[in-house]
């Protein structure tokens, strides 16, 4: 099962860090801004190989690459399919959903066979009818889905923190349904098939959805950039350090424009400047079955 896959790597890795590919064109040196989308999958392929041995993951961001249409497309793939062959898990991160019928093909798209990704982020405020063809993909795949619960930007409390007649916030039902959606498909870790996305920009949340939500493993973006720091997203781990993985983006992509130096190299420190970070709060991380 693809979470107990994620934490055996965070656990051999020592960090608990997902290397975001949400690459823009203005990130790249000018040299590589030249070349449009083969330019943006050079820069990948080598922060790729800079960040293999350390981390375990990396997400991959559709927009980023959609806007310039087919060929952005393929280098959505090709960027995916070479982080597969370096050995990392690959997340796409595509939010996607639709009614049932629709989201069966979202659901092929991302988790099919043909695919390189391991997991995919979903919106499910569609509700259930809108999962369970995730759901019925990732039972045949062993793959899995990060559903989006308390997202990291800033007015994500205008719908996420408002009261149901149960008392419940709006996050808290989407967290309950979550953790709901993935009963049966728990692995050795414990935790199941269904992720949550859940800021480190809202610490005291997090630790509220962490009490809440046992068996589901969050994916925790807002470090760095959006203003979470370590010590805010501590509230987002299960005890030993695990059922979390922080995404950084920016911080790594960009390192080079600050530190100077090769990007490749930059986004290697940056990274492992990183893993200090986390560690530093969280401590050794212990795998517990």
């Amino acid at each position: 099962m693809i979470f107990d896959r994620l934490t055996e790597r965070i656990v051999k890795t020592q960090c608990p860090v997902c290397v975001g590919l949400d690459t823009a064109l203005g990130y790249l040196p000018e040299e590589l801004q030249a070349r449009g989308t083969e330019g943006i999958f050079e820069f990948n392929r080598r922060v790729i190989d800079s960040v293999a041995d350390i981390v375990p993951s990396v997400k991959v961001q559709s927009a980023y690459y959609e806007v310039y249409g087919e060929q952005g497309a393929l280098c959505f793939r090709r960027t995916m399919e070479y982080a597969k062959e370096r050995g990392l898990i690959v997340i796409a991160d595509a939010k996607r959903n639709d009614i049932g019928a629709t989201a069966a093909q979202y659901a092929e798209a991302f988790l099919g066979e043909g695919s390189a990704a391991d997991l995919v982020t979903v919106n499910g405020y569609l509700g259930t009818d809108g999962i369970l063809p995730f759901l019925e993909r990732c039972s045949r795949s062993g793959k899995g889905i990060f559903v989006l619960v308390k997202t990291s930007n800033p007015s994500s409390g205008e719908l996420q923190n408002l009261r149901l007649e149960d008392g419940r916030t709006v996050y808290e039902c989407m967290g309950d349904m979550a953790e709901k959606w993935g009963e049966g498909t728990r692995g050795e870790y414990g935790y199941s098939c269904v992720g949550a996305v859940v800021g480190a920009t809202y610490p005291e949340e997090a630790k509220i959805l962490r009490a809440r939500l046992p068996h589901t493993f969050f994916l925790i973006p807002g470090y760095g950039a959006q203003g979470g720091n370590a010590a805010m997203l501590k509230n987002c781990f299960s005890a030993g350090g695990l059922g979390g993985i922080v995404n950084n983006s920016r911080g790594i992509l960009c390192a080079y424009k600050h530190r100077g130096g090769d990007y490749a190299e930059a986004a290697r420190a940056a990274t492992l400047d990183m893993k200090a970070d986390l560690l530093g709060v969280l401590g050794e991380i212990c795998a517990r079955s």
